[in-house]
Formats: C-alpha cells, structure tokens, sequence
C-alpha cells in the first residue's frame, strides 16, 4: 500500500498551507482504499493535529515509511529524507541561486522532485497554484494601502478571515473615485477580479478609462495584447510573443497618469519589458500612488518592487526622487505592497481550493507509469536531471 506524507513546513518564515485538509485526507482514504495518508506533526499549521486525528488521521513525528512526500514550501537541506519523491513548489526551474543547495542534496540523496508549478495540463495551462488567493489578498492589501495614504477610507486586515467573511467586511464600504489598473490574465488577475466585484468596483474599457472620468470608482483589465507591441510589426500574436518577448515594447506608460492603484498579476521574466522603468516615477504625470506587486518579482515587471514586504507590514514606501526605501505613506513616496506568500493570509481556504486540484487532476496520476503532467513535471528522478530540464545542468555543479 502506497503511504502519502504531509510534510511539516520548516522553512523560515514558515508557511502555514497544507496540500490536503483532514476532511480530504478522510476522502481519499475512503474512496481509495490502496492509499494511507499520515501527517507530520506541526504547531503552525492552518489544520491542527487534532483535526486530522479527529478524523481518523495519523499524526506521527517522522515519515521514513513514506512513499511521497507532499509540502508547499522548499524544503530544508537537513531535513530531506533520501530516495523519497517530493511534491513542492521548488523554485529551482530558473536555477534560483538561494535553493541551489537544497537541489544539490536532493541530487545528493536520489530524490525524486517533482514541482508543482511544472504540472500542466496538455495545452500547458498550469495545474494547480495558490494564485487566486494570492489575488485577492493582494487586492485587498492594495487597497488598504491606499486608503491608509490617503485617509478616505479604512480597511482591516484580511488575516485569518474566510473568503465568505469578506462580504460582511465590505458591506457598507465607500470607495472614492478612483481608477485602478489590474494587470495579467492568471489565476492571480481572478483573485483581484473578485475583490474589485465585492467592493462594487466597476470595470470598463482601456479606451474609457484613458479618455473619460467616472462618478464611481472603475478598474481597467489589461491583458497582455493591450500592454505588449510588436516593435516593427505593430501587432500582439501570443506565441510570438512568448518566444520572443523581447521584441515587443510595453504601451503601459499610457495609463500611468489615469491611475491611482496599480494590482500587477502579470508573469514576468528578465526579456519581458518592464510595465515602467524607475526614471518615469520623476515625471509629473506619474500618478500612480499604490502598487500592490502580487506576482512579486523582485526588479521584475515593476521596477520599484526592491525586495519582499511581510504580512506583518505588508507596505513600503520608495521615494520618488531618490529611489530608497522610505516608511509608506510619505508624501513623495510610492507605496509598493510585494509580499511573497500572500495567501498565508487566508490559509485554510487557500489549502483546500489546493487539495481538491489536487484531488482532481493529479492524485491517481501519481501512482500510474506513464502521467504526462507528471513526467513534464519530474525535474529530478532518483537525483538525476530529466531531459526537460536538461538546461540546470550548471545549477547542478558544486
């Protein structure tokens, strides 16, 4: 009989998600009478030990007689138990420099890694992720910062509330007139699409929210045909542009004296251009006053975002002239809301919204030969580099 593991998360700053709630792990034990599914003790876990026990869990301190491993986070070096298979969201496919050593000891140790974020169905649309609620906790950090700055409204922290909870806690908020720009077209961009419907923001079109004024306050969504061109060509064709980003210019600077908020859910890497560049933050038409940077790349699409807030002070301000890090809030600062595990703030929700994807379209694939998504997801198998990411061979070296 396969045994499923639930890591205990030991990363610091801890991560309180869970791949599968206790009324999941009780589902799948009864529907799949083949499966054991045992869980890692944690006292920072969204689920308490004593949910998953009440209902028939075990609860053990050590998973050695485990088959696969399932966490969220990275996993520390020490920590890592050899010949296991581990299911986590790595980091390591852009050869990140800060999870090279864990990817080295797991070589080290005939892991078998498979990531998370690589399982695709066949048109390579991502499985599972946790960017809805990322969105939406973004876009309600957003907005309270802009209410904090500008002292028209006041919104109380999200922490620990349930997304059903969120319609008592708007009810009766009054927004002034303000023009917010979401970016992306993700799960991310659903999540800010959400918030913008319970607080009765209303959208409307890149050309309305250019050239009209509204009594009511709007959000413009731009997805990439409306913020990438071709240099020469003048156009957008999405494979094009995948493969060759870097032949295409942004026509963001447009709407950046229209715009009061900016929520960016956008996917970025280093041949994307930029949404700006810092030198537009001088420039008086620069009327951007928050920017909640949800995707969260550090120098990425949005230049300003110089490192990770927390969820304990989710805001920062840069100052526009200098560019430093200032306290938010100042008044020739910008306020920039770049938290890295967002939806560590609605964890529960976050976790089972996690666990029924899961459930869905990748649990008996992990005991079946031959998985397409999981093969595209195997990066190391027994410790050694599949032919997919073949491209790390560098990252591998000592």
């Amino acid at each position: 009989m396969p045994i499923i593991g639930l890591l205990r998360e030991e990363k610091i700053p801890h991560d309180n998600r869970v791949a599968f709630t206790p009324l999941q792990c009780k589902w799948i034990q009864e529907q799949y009478e083949n499966i054991k599914i045992i869980v890692q003790s944690s006292s920072i876990r969204c689920y308490r030990d004593e949910e998953y026990r009440q209902l028939g869990i075990s609860v053990v301190e050590q998973l050695n007689e485990c088959d696969i491993l399932l966490g969220i986070k990275e996993v520390p070096t020490d920590k890592l138990i050899p010949y296991k298979t581990y299911y986590i969201f790595s980091h390591t496919k852009k050869a990140q420099p800060h999870n090279q050593k864990m990817f080295q000891t797991m070589m080290d140790k005939s892991i078998t890694l498979i990531d998370y974020e690589c399982l695709t169905h066949d048109d390579e649309q991502r499985i599972l992720g946790f960017g809805f609620f990322a969105g939406v906790v973004g876009a309600h950090n957003g907005m309270m910062a802009y209410g904090e700055r500008t002292r028209l409204y006041h919104l109380k922290r999200i922490k620990g509330l349930s997304l059903n909870a969120l319609i008592n806690l708007y009810f009766g908020l009054k927004l002034p007139l303000i023009k917010i720009a979401i970016t992306g077209s993700g799960r991310v961009s659903k999540g800010i699409i959400e918030i913008m419907n319970l607080m009765d923001i209303q959208e409307v079109e890149p050309d309305e929210y250019i050239n009209k004024t509204f009594k009511y306050p709007v959000y413009v969504h731009l997805k990439n045909a409306d913020l990438y061109q071709h240099k020469i060509n003048n156009n957008y064709i999405r494979e094009d542009f995948h493969a060759y980003p870097q032949q295409y210019n942004c026509l963001f600077k447009q709407y950046i004296p229209y715009t009061d908020i900016l929520m960016n859910g956008i996917y970025w890497d280093e041949n994307i251009p930029r949404l700006f560049e810092m030198d537009e933050l001088k420039k008086s038409n620069f009327h951007i006053q928050t920017i909640a940077d949800i995707t969260d790349d550090i120098n990425g699409s949005i230049p300003c975002n110089i490192g990770d807030s927390t969820i304990d002070e989710p805001v920062y301000g840069i100052d526009k002239l200098t560019h430093q890090k200032t306290s938010p809030y100042l008044p020739n600062s910008i306020d920039i809301m770049a938290v890295g595990n967002l939806p560590n703030e609605m964890p529960r929700d976050a976790s089972r919204y996690f666990g029924e994807q899961l459930i869905k379209y990748i649990l008996e694939d992990m005991f079946r030969k031959n998985s397409n998504s999981i093969e595209r997801a195997t990066i190391l198998n027994k410790g050694k580099l599949t032919p997919t990411f073949n491209y790390l061979s560098n990252y591998t070296k000592k």
